[in-house]
């Protein structure tokens, strides 16, 4: 299993996520409703939206897993964060980086995976929506669309929680 590096802006990454005031939030309808949306819309047993903080990813919203949070350094999304377009592993059995990840050799049996980053017009990566299936697969460039537009329903949600400078008031 291969680590995913730390981004270079990561002190800055992680100063934007908290000042979002959203890490161990309770559930919220708003976000649900897209990771419902996205398991449906692609049948898949797992759609998250994960938050990474500095060792460890957070599920804002979850379908298809008990946990709240897991390691980052077993995270795929770890490694969805370091660029800006979608991470699509088709089988994370032959991706070096996966193969021998728990979360692929045991439960939850994670074999695809689909990452889209959470950007804020800054460029800082906060985390992912991610879509994930216990057998291999690939996305077609309709569903690469599909996500990203998904990507942009909770990247609004997220902008319109931040709280606003109080100078701008």
């Amino acid at each position: 299993m291969l680590a995913a590096p730390i981004p270079p802006n990561e002190a800055e990454r992680i100063a934007a996520l908290y000042a979002l005031l959203i890490l161990d939030t309770p559930r919220e309808e708003r976000f649900d409703r897209v990771v419902e949306f996205a398991a449906a819309e692609f049948d898949v047993p797992i759609a998250l939206i994960t938050l990474l903080d500095s060792d460890r990813q957070w599920f804002k919203s979850c379908v298809g897993l008990t946990a709240c949070e897991t390691g980052r350094d077993v995270s795929f999304c770890g490694h969805a964060i370091l660029r800006a377009e979608i991470m699509v592993v088709p089988d994370a059995l032959a991706d070096p980086r996966f193969a021998d990840n728990p979360l692929v050799t045991g439960p939850p049996h994670i074999r695809f995976y689909a990452g889209a980053p959470l950007l804020l017009p800054n460029g800082y990566a906060l985390g992912t929506l991610c879509i994930i299936d216990t057998r291999p697969r690939q996305l077609d460039d309709v569903e690469l669309a599909i996500l990203s537009t998904l990507r942009g329903l909770v990247m609004q949600e997220l902008q319109s929680a931040q709280p606003k400078d109080a100078s701008h008031a």
